[in-house]
C-alpha cells in the first residue's frame, strides 16, 4: 500500500519536483499539492495523507504556527523543508521541537539539479517519517552523498590500546528525532558531569544554532566542537557539519580533533568514527550512548567501544522516533543496557557514581 504524501510549499517550481520525486517511488505517492497551510488544512481533511512535507516559511500562516496547530489538533508525520541559511535552521530546529520527524533542505543555487541530487534521501526521509513514532511537542540528519557505503577505516583506524588515567568521557551519536532526544538527555545531567563529545546527523548551517540551543536547555556549557578543544567535565562538544569528531588525547587530556575524510556510512560526521575514536583513546573510562535514527552508523563503532571495556547504552524502542541505530547496535553486540530515554542520565550517574567513584551535583 503507497504512502500518501501532501506537499505543501508555495514555490511552483518545488512542488512540481517534489511531485516527479515522490511519484518516481514504487511505495508512495503524491496525493495532493498546496501553496499555503489554509489549502493544505482543507486537503488533508479531505485526502486523509500518511505525511506532509511542509515549506518552513509559508504566506497566508506561518509554517511554524501551522504545525503547532496540526500537532495539537491532528497529530501527523511532517517533513520541514527548509534553506541551508542560519534563520532557517533556527525555525527548523524549532519545527523539530514541535513535533516535526526530519527536514529536507533546499540547494541554494540551481534548485532543480540540486533536489534531484536529493531524491534518494526525500524518498528515504519520508518513507522513515511514514513509520516513524510521533512525540508529543515538548515545552538530521542530512545524508546527501551516494558514495558506496564506507567504514571508519576510511578516517580512522582502529589500534592497540593502551590507557592512563582515570578521567571519564562521554560519547553520544544521534540521527532522526536526535535533536530532541538530545535536548532531553542533556537537561537531565549535572553541571560538572564528565565531557561530552556529539555527533548528530547535521548540515553545517544548522549545526552551530543546535549547539546554542542545546547551550540554553541545560546546565552543561555546550558548543560546537573545535580543532583542538580540550574536553572539560561539564562541558559538550557538537560536532560540526560536513566534519567528523574525534575523541584523542594529547598527554593526560582528552582533546577534541576534525577531521575531513571521507563520509563514513554515507555520513560526515559520523557516529562510527567518533565511537571509534573513544575505544581508542578512552577504552574503558568511556560511555558509549547510542539514541534515535535510521540506518547503522554507530553500530560498528558501538560494539568496537564494548569490546575495549566501555559501559555502553542504546535507548530503548519506545522512546525512539526511529529505532535504527540502536537496533543494529543491540544486534552487533555493542550494548550492555537497553534504556528508555527518561532513564538514560540516570543510568549514567549511577554507574559513573559506583563504577567510577565519584560523585555529581543533581
Amino acid at each position: 500500500m503507497s504512502i500518501k504524501v501532501l506537499v505543501v510549499d508555495d514555490s511552483a517550481l518545488i512542488r512540481s519536483l517534489l511531485t516527479e520525486i515522490i511519484n518516481s517511488q514504487p511505495d508512495m505517492e503524491v496525493v495532493g499539492v498546496a501553496p499555503d497551510p489554509l489549502v493544505a488544512r482543507e486537503k488533508i481533511k479531505a485526502l486523509n495523507p500518511d505525511v506532509l512535507t511542509l515549506d518552513v516559511e509559508m504566506p497566508r500562516m506561518d509554517g511554524l504556527v501551522f504545525l503547532e496547530k496540526l500537532m495539537r489538533l491532528r497529530p501527523m508525520p511532517v517533513v520541514m523543508i527548509s534553506s541551508l541559511t542560519e534563520k532557517s535552521s533556527f525555525i527548523t530546529l524549532h519545527a523539530l521541537e514541535l513535533g516535526a520527524v526530519d527536514y529536507i533542505t533546499k540547494p541554494k543555487l540551481d534548485i532543480r539539479s540540486g533536489i534531484m541530487e536529493y531524491a534518494r534521501e526525500i524518498a528515504d526521509k519520508i518513507r522513515i517519517a511514514a513509520r516513524a513514532r510521533l512525540k508529543r511537542p515538548g515545552p538530521g540528519h542530512i545524508q546527501r552523498t551516494v558514495e558506496p557505503k564506507q567504514g571508519a577505516d576510511a578516517v580512522l583506524p582502529a589500534r592497540s590500546r593502551c590507557f592512563a588515567g582515570t578521567e571519564k568521557v562521554i560519547v553520544i551519536g544521534a540521527s532522526t528525532g536526535g535533536t530532541e532526544a538530545l535536548r532531553e538527555l542533556l537537561a537531565t545531567l549535572p553541571a560538572d558531569f564528565p565531557g561530552i563529545l556529539i555527533t548528530q546527523h547535521m548540515p553545517e548551517a544548522f549545526t552551530r544554532t543546535f549547539a546554542k540551543r542545546l547551550d540554553g536547555a541545560c546546565r552543561l556549557s555546550v558548543k560546537e566542537a573545535e580543532h583542538g578543544d580540550r574536553i572539560l567535565p561539564g562541558h559538550a562538544y557538537l560536532a560540526p557539519g560536513n566534519r567528523h569528531l574525534l575523541l584523542a588525547r594529547s598527554g593526560a587530556n582528552y582533546v577534541a580533533e576534525l577531521a575531513d575524510g571521507p563520509p563514513v556510512n554515507r555520513h560526515r560526521p559520523s557516529v562510527d568514527v567518533l565511537f571509534r575514536s573513544a575505544a581508542n583513546s578512552a577504552g574503558n573510562n568511556a560511555v558509549g550512548v547510542i539514541l534515535t535514527g535510521m540506518g547503522d552508523d554507530g553500530a560498528d563503532g558501538m560494539a568496537e567501544m564494548r569490546q575495549a571495556g566501555a559501559f555502553t547504552i542504546a535507548q530503548d524502542e519506545e522512546s525512539c522516533v526511529v529505532f535504527g541505530m540502536p537496533k543494529e547496535a543491540i544486534a552487533r553486540g555493542g550494548v550492555a543496557e537497553v534504556v528508555s530515554l527518561p532513564e538514560i542520565g540516570k543510568r549514567m550517574i549511577g554507574w559513573l557514581t559506583t563504577e567510577g567513584g565519584k560523585a555529581f551535583r543533581v
